[in-house]
């Protein structure tokens, strides 16, 4: 067995066993969701949401083709955070509730709080693939193992654990988790500096232009990623689940605030991993290999530290994923349409059973749509899906004519809108518009425009008394 490999397998091993003593804590279907939880444990896990395989490898990818620049991932993310915390913590926290579908019943109706948990599950899953796949793929190409056998040992791991303690579970692991990624990546730049003769071989070796322009990568690039994630991390069920779970409206606030400052520097590193990686292997076919072939070329042990730290990134996400996506089917679909009088037992067991099947469904997606470009297609779509979702909860939030029933609309007219958006690109390679319209912004002007026409078309007074009420 490899140094890395062995390196990667304990700490696997060790994440395990972590989720595992969280059990004890997770008694109840409160404790299994969230709830009371401090500072820390909601940072913890809330960042899961958002230091992903794509924080690492991926901007590390963009840092080797466009320079730090690709850092703009990362960044955008921390404003959408701190966005979601400064003008909606609170709010958000004010409606007793775990899902976000809850909060957009606050002010739409039930009806509408379905349709929105069946599309941010959808969500879930299409983000939960993607780093199942990233996870598979990292077994293939650095420790070469079986991508099957990879999904299936790291699947069935990531589910034990996240089914035993649920938030807890997830909070424990993602603290280990944050400081494996911040520390092994500060570590390879540490060691990367001596490897590639110290950063001053990047100035020397990398155009200025792109590589050391913040908008390197280009502003249709940034400014779509956020706007995505301003507007997607005000309806990201992970990222917002442990603020629902929060003890208080301080507490809520204040780790919302912390995990935009915990994000937002990350991709900075990663990117100038890819960076170094482009002095050191400028022929490089694939640049997605080009942190992983940069980690196995250094000393084995630091290597396999920063090899575990994308590991980490990537378990970090797939838990709250999917503790996500079971949370929102167990409170939005099973509890509140079919069975509101079921006992807490009856709501823990429901809750690991689909909590589960969401893992499960993951990995038989990432088994199926291995080595394809349909999950990325799927990703950006969910993505759009998203944002869209949070522009029709302001309309319902601020707007007194906001219906049901136009709501509903929207939603599936923005759907219909966002799939075209995407299935056209993978056909063509363009945007139907013009190269700079992606899914984001045909996905947010389609909602709002939809939320109007619709909510006008299908009038539902007691919505508008509703909303009336509710903004007083």
């Amino acid at each position: 067995m490899s140094t890395q490999l062995l390196i990667i397998t304990l700490y696997f091993v060790l994440t395990i066993l972590i989720g595992l003593y969280a059990k004890k804590k997770s008694t109840s279907a409160n404790s299994f969701h969230g709830a009371g939880l401090g500072v820390l444990m909601c940072v913890a896990a809330g960042t899961g949401e958002w230091l992903g395989g794509t924080s690492t490898t991926g901007v590390s990818e963009y840092g080797f083709t466009s320079g730090i620049s690709g850092a703009w991932y990362t960044i955008a993310n921390g404003i959408g955070v701190i966005v979601l915390s400064i003008f909606f913590a609170k709010l958000y926290r004010s409606l007793d509730t775990v899902t976000v579908p809850g909060i957009i019943e606050k002010y739409l109706g039930v009806n509408v709080r379905v349709v929105a948990s069946v599309l941010l599950t959808f969500v879930m899953i299409a983000v939960g693939t993607a780093q199942i796949i990233a996870a598979g793929t990292l077994g293939v190409t650095v420790l070469g193992l079986n991508f099957s056998a990879a999904v299936l040992i790291m699947g069935i791991g990531f589910i034990i654990y996240t089914l035993a303690g649920g938030m807890n579970s997830i909070g424990y692991t993602n603290i280990m988790h944050l400081i494996c990624m911040y520390g092994g990546t500060a570590i390879a730049l540490f060691c990367v500096s001596s490897y590639i003769g110290g950063f001053s071989a990047l100035t020397a070796n990398l155009p200025a232009d792109p590589y050391f322009r913040m908008d390197g990568i280009g502003w249709p690039k940034v400014s779509s990623w956020i706007i995505a994630s301003v507007l997607g991390a005000c309806t990201a069920q992970a990222g917002i689940q442990p603020i629902l779970a929060a003890k208080d409206v301080n507490v809520a606030r204040k780790s919302a605030f912390l995990t935009g400052l915990v994000v937002a520097p990350f991709g900075i590193l990663t990117a100038l991993l890819g960076m170094a990686a482009k002095v050191k292997f400028p022929e490089l076919a694939n640049a997605k290999l080009a942190l992983p072939t940069l980690m196995m070329n250094l000393n084995p042990v630091v290597g396999g530290i920063v090899l575990a730290s994308i590991f980490a990134a990537v378990l970090s996400t797939i838990s709250p994923i999917i503790l996500a996506a079971g949370t929102m089917f167990t409170k939005d679909i099973y509890q509140r349409i079919f069975k509101p009088q079921a006992s807490d037992k009856e709501i823990l067991l429901v809750s690991r059973v689909s909590t589960g099947l969401a893992g499960v469904f993951c990995i038989i997606l990432a088994l199926v749509l291995y080595g394809g470009a349909a999950i990325l297609d799927m990703v950006y779509f969910a993505y759009s899906i998203r944002g869209a979702l949070f522009v029709v909860l302001l309309f319902g939030i601020y707007w007194r004519f906001t219906s049901q029933r136009g709501a509903v609309w929207a939603m599936i007219i923005t759907g219909a809108v966002g799939l075209f958006w995407v299935v056209y690109r993978a056909n063509t390679g363009s945007f139907p518009i013009s190269p700079g319209f992606s899914e984001t912004y045909a996905a947010v002007i389609a909602a709002a425009l939809s939320t109007i026409l619709f909510s006008y078309v299908f009038r539902d007074k007691n919505i508008q008394n509703k909303n009336v009420s509710s903004s007083k």
